[in-house]
């Protein structure tokens, strides 16, 4: 299949929904009505011709779109997204990704707030920093987070992971207070340095922080069980993502068990050496 390249022209004056985008609807589309394709802004729809230049992507195996510019009045971007490619050269709005159940979606800059939420499956990875609520649950739901990857290189805001019940989520740099509150399952791995009230209200899952162990709550205790069999197995597979994940095989682990508030069976996992 083949796909199509978008180049901002400019930025719009209000925010743009911009679900529409999807590799694999653009891609069995022709020129014409790709650049006539309404995308809503504010309160009316405007022709995505008025802010991109279209062109055609060579062939390919897969459907691909990408994205050129800054982007950060563009919310919705890969929203549930199930097959094709999508990147984009620039930083995004608020709900990147949020409820992808397939495909790949790769952000060179930032993203707002509520990345990944909702997410099912595919790939989601993030080269900038996201906003707060990233792989949480969308506004009146109950799950956050049930399936795939979603791969951050920079910071992620507060409430990371909320609700977060499948899938894996790697951070590179710093999160907010909160992460992993909520959480019912799942794997969080954070590189950096970690805020306040880590697992708040915990259920099962597995926290692991790579980077500088954090002030644990007095809700969770310390298990001494050997846990290196299946200590080696997580290592190993988060040491596929490189930087501060690369060293964890070599390192011993302390296993923390809570969130004990809530009878919680999950883990807070401090790597040493």
């Amino acid at each position: 299949m083949s796909g199509w390249r978008l180049t901002l022209r400019h930025a719009p004056a209000l925010r743009v929904d911009a679900r529409a985008l999807q590799p694999a609807t653009l891609a069995a589309m022709s020129r014409t009505d790709v650049e006539r394709l309404a995308l809503p802004h504010g309160r009316e729809v405007v022709a995505l011709a008025e802010w991109f230049a279209v062109q055609p992507l060579p062939d390919g195996d897969g459907a691909v779109l990408e994205l050129d510019g800054d982007l950060r009045r563009f919310d919705r971007i890969g929203w549930a997204l199930a097959d094709g490619t999508l990147h984009v050269r620039g930083s995004v709005g608020d709900h990147a990704g949020s409820g992808m159940a397939g495909g790949r979606l790769a952000i060179a800059g930032d993203a707002g707030d509520l990345a990944a939420c909702a997410m099912r499956g595919g790939w989601c990875e993030i080269g900038g920093s996201v906003g707060d609520l990233a792989a949480s649950a969308l506004p009146g739901d109950m799950d956050g987070m049930r399936g795939g990857t979603l791969v951050v290189r920079g910071n992620a805001g507060v409430r990371l992971g909320d609700r977060m019940r499948r899938g894996t989520v790697v951070v590179f740099g710093d999160v907010g207070d909160f992460a992993a509150s909520r959480m019912v399952a799942g794997t969080i791995a954070l590189g950096g340095r970690c805020g306040a009230h880590p697992g708040w209200g915990l259920r099962r899952g597995s926290v692991v922080f790579a980077g500088p162990a954090p002030a644990l709550p007095p809700t969770y205790v310390p298990i001494h069980s050997d846990a290196r069999v299946f200590w080696q197995l997580l290592a190993r597979d988060l040491a596929r993502f490189g930087g501060p994940f690369a060293p964890l095989p070599a390192r011993r682990v302390q296993c923390h068990a809570g969130d004990l508030a809530v009878q919680g069976h999950g883990e807070l996992l401090l790597p040493h050496p």
